[in-house]
């Protein structure tokens, strides 16, 4: 019993220690950064969404998400306004070339709003793969995103329950989609928290270090990898590791801020 009390104070207090460099390391990134959203694509045509949310999708959206009719009306009518504002401050297409047709949320009206709303200052690397984990097109990972797909993924990283979180984040780390987060997927994603100094003889020799400490304490099987049973284990036993290479969700602040907006609109 001892011992297992002290392995579980172990644990947190590794989870604290690891989740404490991290946020050191990538608040000096964000602050010599500070958003350099890369340039946005030519100016499109206008494709706007109907003016009210069907009835037949928001049956749907009432089932499959945690929101009620007033909230997804809310989100439409700020879906809608995001798209027509991507479309109108697009730059205009070269004479001769077609524009093409952005028809749904693209992707740096999506870093806007995880940065602006969600207050999600990650790495570039970790929010590049919030947004391909998010539902588009007939294969997935293609084109913008559509309403029904926002209304999803905000439903998850909104109202969540533990398992749909623990599945999102999963997911952003598994960057290969091959079912397990690997020695070479944690490098890459912690590597990116770091801020390199001059005069680091070898800054990577930290972040495998780190990597290493993460496998000790998450590799429930030893088998040198995270499959989904350790990291939803690993993280039943410390809920600090959940965001362990990076942020993906908001913070339950501005979660709750977030949806105050759409009841009271």
């Amino acid at each position: 019993m001892a011992d297992n009390k002290n392995n579980q104070i172990s644990m947190a207090a590794s989870a604290i220690a690891m989740r404490g460099i991290r946020i050191f390391l990538s608040a000096g990134k964000a602050a010599a950064e500070r958003r350099a959203s890369p340039p946005r694509a030519r100016r499109t045509k206008t494709v706007v969404p109907g003016n009210k949310l069907q009835f037949n999708i928001a049956e749907i959206l009432l089932k499959e998400t945690k929101f009620d009719k007033n909230e997804l009306d809310a989100l439409f009518t700020m879906y809608r306004r995001l798209v027509t504002s991507a479309q109108n401050a697009a730059p205009t297409s070269v004479i001769a070339q077609p524009a093409a047709k952005i028809d749904g949320i693209d992707q740096n009206t999506f870093r806007d709003v995880m940065h602006n709303t969600f207050d999600l200052v990650t790495e570039d690397v970790v929010l590049d793969r919030v947004w391909l984990t998010w539902e588009r097109g007939v294969n997935g990972g293609e084109g913008a995103l559509k309403f029904e797909a926002w209304a999803r993924g905000l439903s998850v990283l909104l109202r969540g329950t533990d398992e749909e979180k623990k599945s999102h984040c999963f997911a952003v780390y598994d960057m290969n989609n091959d079912g397990y987060i690997t020695r070479d997927e944690m490098f890459t994603l912690l590597k990116n928290s770091l801020l390199k100094q001059p005069g680091d003889e070898d800054p990577d020799e930290g972040v495998r270090d780190l990597v290493e400490l993460v496998l000790r304490k998450m590799d429930i099987d030893k088998d040198g990898k995270l499959s989904i049973e350790d990291y939803k284990q690993a993280v039943e036993q410390e809920p600090l590791l959940l965001e362990a290479f990076g942020q993906c969700l908001p913070s339950k602040r501005h979660a709750a801020a977030f949806i105050k907006t759409l009841v009271n609109k």
